[in-house]
């Protein structure tokens, strides 16, 4: 039963987070100008519009019961870059915001995990430790939500940030990744996401809380 809920309460800690993740991107693309993520009806925290049927139910399942870290996605948000006031940077700020948004919540969560100990004298032992479990759930799998999302990969948000950064005569780098990227790409969650991927979660984890995860 015990395991059941906290399934229950990952799956639904993920689903929150990759849809901010999704909605951060369609807003700063409005904020720059382009409203495709409005006139889509993507600029709502309602989940049925963002969930992805393989990327936000089977594999998270897929995951937990493979007994690796659930993970997951949402729909992309569709923009249309042309849109964008800021032509030059425009693309990587609208990448940059659903990273942003996943740090920004570990962030929250991180500092409130820090305060607990301060304010336990006022709330039960019972309801500290499955704030301190809950809040755990929403540090970490945000952490990695940001560092996945930041590999320089396509279709990951990290390209698009590196490829409006790279110079004019860098175009034989962008034109591989862009071949080869979904391929480079599984082979990193195949083979490094145990040793790169989580354990830089957790080592940021631990900067953020001063602790380890309360699992």
């Amino acid at each position: 039963m015990e395991n059941t809920i906290q399934f229950i309460f990952q799956i639904v800690i993920l689903i929150f987070s990759v849809v901010i993740h999704e909605v951060s991107h369609g807003y700063m693309a409005l904020y720059l100008g382009d409203k495709t993520a409005y006139y889509a009806g993507r600029l709502t925290l309602n989940p049925l519009k963002h969930l992805d049927p393989f990327g936000s139910v089977i594999l998270p399942i897929l995951s937990y019961f493979l007994g690796g870290f659930i993970f997951g996605w949402a729909k992309p948000v569709p923009y249309n870059p042309y849109n964008l006031r800021d032509q030059k940077r425009g693309s990587a700020l609208v990448a940059a915001a659903g990273p942003l948004s996943n740090l920004s919540l570990a962030v929250i969560f991180g500092l409130l995990i820090r305060a607990m100990p301060y304010f336990s004298n006022h709330f039960s032992g019972s309801f500290v430790l499955n704030f301190m479990h809950i809040a755990s759930f929403v540090v970490l799998i945000n952490l990695v939500l940001a560092v996945f999302n930041l590999i320089p990969v396509p279709p990951l948000d990290g390209s698009k940030i590196l490829f409006s950064l790279l110079p004019y005569n860098w175009d034989k780098l962008r034109l591989f990744l862009e071949q080869y990227g979904i391929f480079l790409l599984v082979l990193f969650i195949l083979f490094l996401a145990d040793w790169v991927l989580l354990p830089l979660a957790i080592i940021s984890f631990r900067f953020l809380t001063g602790t380890l995860p309360f699992f």
